[in-house]
């Protein structure tokens, strides 16, 4: 093993390497273990975590059919073992869920000394992620991320947390895991519109944090969406580490780490007036980080070659769900329940420039109703013209 400030290198069976990537907390550190084939240390990485006196495995029914083998070989469980399984639908992220999966734990004898195994996507780990955290008050936590967009971010940081009908995340809790597996071998069955949805996620780690891969994505994206094995890793691994430092320096989302949230007011707010029915988080936050860019142009922040470069990178992720058909003033309802929001005060993570990112809490309303009037159609206007274009 050999280590590299909060990284460490190690050989796994196939003498590829996999990357050990320390996360901070105030429950005491935790690794991020990424590489092809880290899924087969499973047991290995959970035993040197201690004794236990059972290990509950909560997934939903699609990803256990994808994955539910080489979970269970990598971990050394028996075939008998049966997981607690609930739908990983956004609009499954709700207290109900919770209550099933603790009602399951306590079926199969879960006690205060058993672990709970997150195996799945955004949906799974948050459920999962707070049922861990409020069973018996608390139960030891593992997330093996199945979903581009948990591996390079949900899993990460120990936020839990399920959906209101006023909004989103707004019952969990900070409750970090004692570990996170993330093999990219788990993203083979995920559908182009999961991995598109993911790739949003990385496309806001690079706005905010860092140019060099801003860059990469724009030369490189036809690879990116081809699952080019070797960009795939490379890209993971960029954004675990991002994600590990935010984290590491602000896990309660006092400042630093609220930059993690650049197009998720806009996102949440497209999420609660469709029921979350209509997109997947990261479609969401693909229209929320457009927006977002014309609101910081539209604030004299972001320079109009940034917007541009942003607004294009993302497109190239292909067609997004449309924006629904409804008034800017219910967007800005929903985003009043948004959780950044302090004494009424719409807060937004804007970017001056690729590679940073920064929290407002002085936005005009004119300005963000001009947005959310415009962004839609400026976006729709594109498309007529290049469609008129290549016809």
């Amino acid at each position: 093993m050999r280590c590299k400030r909060s990284v460490c290198y190690i050989e796994n069976v196939s003498s590829m390497k996999i990357k050990r990537i320390a996360v901070k907390s105030s429950a005491g550190a935790y690794s991020v273990v990424t590489g092809t084939g880290v899924i087969r240390r499973g047991a290995k990485e959970i035993a040197a975590l201690g004794q236990f006196s059972s290990v509950h495995l909560v997934s939903s029914p699609k990803v256990w059919r994808a994955v539910g083998k080489t979970v269970q070989r990598g971990l050394r469980l028996p075939k008998s073992r049966c997981p607690h399984l609930f739908g990983d639908a956004e609009s499954a992220k709700n207290l109900r869920s919770v209550e099933q999966i603790a009602r399951s734990l306590c079926r199969a004898g879960a006690d205060r000394r058993s672990m709970v195994v997150a195996v799945g996507g955004g949906v799974v780990g948050d459920v999962a992620g707070f049922a861990a955290a409020v069973f018996l008050r608390g139960v030891e936590l593992v997330h093996i991320p199945t979903t581009l967009v948990s591996q390079v971010d949900s899993s990460i940081g120990g936020k839990t947390g399920v959906n209101l009908p006023e909004g989103k995340n707004l019952v969990g809790s900070f409750y970090p895991p004692r570990l996170v597996l993330t093999d990219p071998q788990l993203l083979r069955t995920l559908s182009d519109r999961e991995f598109q949805g993911g790739l949003a996620e990385v496309i806001k780690h690079a706005i905010i944090a860092d140019t060099e891969m801003f860059a990469m994505l724009e030369r490189d994206m036809d690879k990116v969406l081809r699952r080019d094995r070797r960009m795939l890793g490379l890209l993971i691994t960029r954004n675990v580490e991002i994600k590990a430092r935010l984290v590491s320096r602000d896990e309660r989302e006092a400042g630093l780490r609220e930059i993690l949230n650049y197009g998720h007011t806009f996102a949440h707010a497209l999420e609660s007036v469709t029921k979350y029915r209509r997109y997947q988080h990261g479609e969401a936050v693909a229209w929320g980080m457009i927006a977002a860019a014309f609101l910081g142009h539209e604030l004299g922040l972001t320079r109009a070659d940034d917007v541009s470069r942003i607004v294009a990178l993302i497109r190239r992720l292909g067609p997004l769900p449309p924006w629904p058909p409804v008034q800017p003033a219910a967007l800005l309802n929903a985003m009043r329940s948004d959780k950044k929001t302090r004494a009424g005060i719409l807060r937004f993570v804007l970017s001056p420039r690729i590679g940073e990112a920064r929290s407002y809490d002085t936005v005009p309303l004119h300005a963000v109703e001009r947005v959310l009037h415009f962004t839609p159609r400026l976006i729709t206007a594109s498309d007529k013209l290049s469609r008129g274009r290549n016809g």
